[in-house]
């Protein structure tokens, strides 16, 4: 009874634009929050390196081949590109000036012997993304952590297909037992064999990574009067701004792996087109939210009269603010279940429209989207109440 003296005032009109703008606010508000996450997390978990992170080197020319040019980098040179305003941060790659072997080792059993001469490299830990704790190495440890190129792996299944042995999977890999044989390239028989361990593999890096302890022990053993050069970067750069990057780049003569750039490059723009969408999403759910808090205060306005008489003949005032807040709250959760529910079809269609155009993101629910829209309900409804209860106490 009491709904039916307080709102047979209305103008529907008015009501049901707003209703409109709320609902296509709020599914486009989900939408993009959760394909805004998706994009950011393309691509983790699948590789070591973190998130809009690239080796760089210089580029090599005629005038580096003779000696004319530096391909190292100096320290004052990483500061002046850490300076740069859309960079988070710059570390130099280590790599080994000692002689090092990777074999299998004799009492293994399961693969041939085979050694090779390889190339070792460190980065910052702060620059990977693995989650093992054991990526660290000291001086009497049974073995050295290492994650290998997977090119390497392939050769090594090539080769032992080509001799019609067993091929090896990534799990076995990690399991089989291996050394490192490390020499002074100055003294051939000062060496040592360590015991080595695969942790996990990576396509963004030629070289086999090893803990920074391990690299500088070697280096300090095994290197002798041998200047340590930085010849590669590790740069990560901020969220939605990667072409800056890839501009300075292109003006320091620097160059990273093509499929480095191409993702960071696709995250960048998708991040700031879903950016836009999502500002956008935020103004019409603000706009469509103020337009419901004025239809309340129009209602009130209009039955001014009827708030009086019910507050003379002794309603509660807090029955009537709860009266109206919870009509709207009721249309503002309406609203926001159906955009939900459009949000869920839009994504099966955009699912299926990313994984056809190559971006594998995931496909389970980003609840922080869904998070973000009781945010925004739980804010209308406090404006609501707070509004009601204004324009109730006006007439009291």
């Amino acid at each position: 009874m009491l709904n039916k003296i307080l709102f047979r005032n209305q103008d529907k009109k008015q009501l049901i634009v707003a209703m409109i703008g709320a609902f296509m606010g709020i599914t486009f508000l989900v939408t993009s929050i959760h394909y805004l996450i998706k994009v950011n997390e393309f691509g983790k978990g699948e590789e070591i390196l973190g998130p809009n992170t690239i080796i760089v080197q210089k580029k090599v020319s005629n005038a580096s081949t003779l000696n004319l040019t530096k391909t190292d980098f100096s320290l004052k040179e990483i500061e002046k590109i850490k300076a740069k305003s859309f960079i988070q941060d710059v570390k130099p790659v280590e790599s080994n000036n000692f002689d090092v072997s990777f074999e299998t080792d004799r009492t293994e059993k399961l693969v041939p012997y085979f050694r090779s001469d390889v190339f070792v490299q460190t980065v910052d830990a702060d620059f990977l993304d693995i989650k093992v704790p054991n990526w660290k190495w000291k001086k009497g440890d049974a073995f050295v952590p290492i994650i290998l190129p997977r090119e390497f792996i392939v050769m090594l299944n090539t080769f032992m297909s080509a001799q019609d042995i067993p091929q090896v999977s990534d799990d076995l890999a990690m399991k089989l037992k291996f050394k490192f044989r490390l020499r002074d390239p100055n003294n051939s028989s000062k060496e040592e064999h360590v015991n080595v361990q695969i942790i996990g593999f990576t396509n963004e890096v030629s070289s086999i990574l090893v803990p920074s302890s391990f690299m500088q022990y070697g280096n300090e053993v095994y290197a002798g009067t041998i200047e340590n050069k930085i010849t590669q970067i590790m740069i990560s750069g901020k969220e939605s701004e990667f072409g800056l990057v890839e501009e300075m780049l292109k003006e320091r003569g620097l160059e990273s792996k093509n499929s480095q750039m191409v993702v960071g490059r696709l995250k960048s723009v998708v991040g700031t087109l879903i950016f836009v969408v999502l500002g956008v999403s935020i103004i019409a759910v603000f706009v469509s939210g103020l337009v419901l808090i004025q239809y309340l205060q129009l209602l009130l306005s209009r039955n001014a009269y009827e708030v009086r008489t019910l507050l003379r003949m002794g309603y509660p005032p807090k029955d009537l603010i709860r009266s109206f807040s919870m009509y709207f709250m009721k249309i503002f959760g309406m609203v926001s279940v159906i955009g939900v529910g459009i949000f869920f079809v839009f994504k099966y269609f955009l699912d299926n429209m990313f994984e056809t155009g190559g971006l594998y993101i995931g496909t389970d629910l980003a609840w922080m989207s869904i998070a973000a829209l009781v945010l925004a309900y739980l804010l209308f409804g406090l404006s609501s109440y707070f509004n009601a209860k204004k324009g109730i106490f006006n007439e009291y």
